[in-house]
């Protein structure tokens, strides 16, 4: 575990999509099946309204696989940001990770992909294109994958089990950033 204790002041939230943003129906690429899990456009506007970037990390391998496209995978991002706008909320970017080991797409067949989490492809992007260093963001996520990644990243990282999203950013962020108390 990274010693927040003296932690830099946060700048960025790092949070895994489906199972944490939106409920994990399985590949999930339609925007008409877009169900957002309890608080989290309320806890997306409230990190924005409080100055963080709001960067997401996904795996979506359901493109390797050839369920769905880039361009489907885009049309739900735009619904997302569309119905987060209504409350405040943006997403600052989207990274997304469609390698997997048995991939039918052969450009994303990839074992062990530097992207795919647990590995932290996606999340060191992130903190270089963002110019962040790794104590000054947080990793949220609902599986050990997501967390292991923002850890091999060098941040802290919080597993979500569910509930309320809005409640838990409060509860393990609100001493970092008082405004999301």
């Amino acid at each position: 575990m990274i010693d927040t204790s003296v932690a830099s002041p946060l700048k960025a939230v790092f949070l895994d999509r489906d199972g944490v943003l939106n409920i994990d129906h399985g590949y999930v690429f339609d925007p008409a099946r877009l169900e957002w899990i309890d608080g989290a456009r309320e806890a997306v506007a409230a990190m924005t309204k409080a100055g963080l970037k709001v960067l997401v990390v996904t795996n979506q391998s359901g493109i390797g696989r050839g369920y769905f496209d880039e361009a489907a995978m885009d049309r739900f991002h735009d619904a997302m940001q569309d119905q987060l706008a209504e409350l405040g909320g943006q997403i600052n970017a989207f990274y997304y990770s469609p390698f997997h080991e048995t991939a039918i797409v052969e450009a994303y067949r990839v074992a062990d992909h530097p992207d795919r989490k647990p590995n932290p492809g996606m999340v060191l992007r992130g903190l270089a294109e963002w110019n962040l260093k790794p104590e000054e963001a947080v990793i949220i996520g609902d599986r050990h994958i997501d967390v292991e990644a923002g850890n091999r990243a060098g941040m802290p990282g919080y597993l979500f089990k569910g509930g309320n999203l809005r409640a838990f950013v409060a509860q393990v962020l609100g001493d970092r950033v008082p405004a999301l108390k």
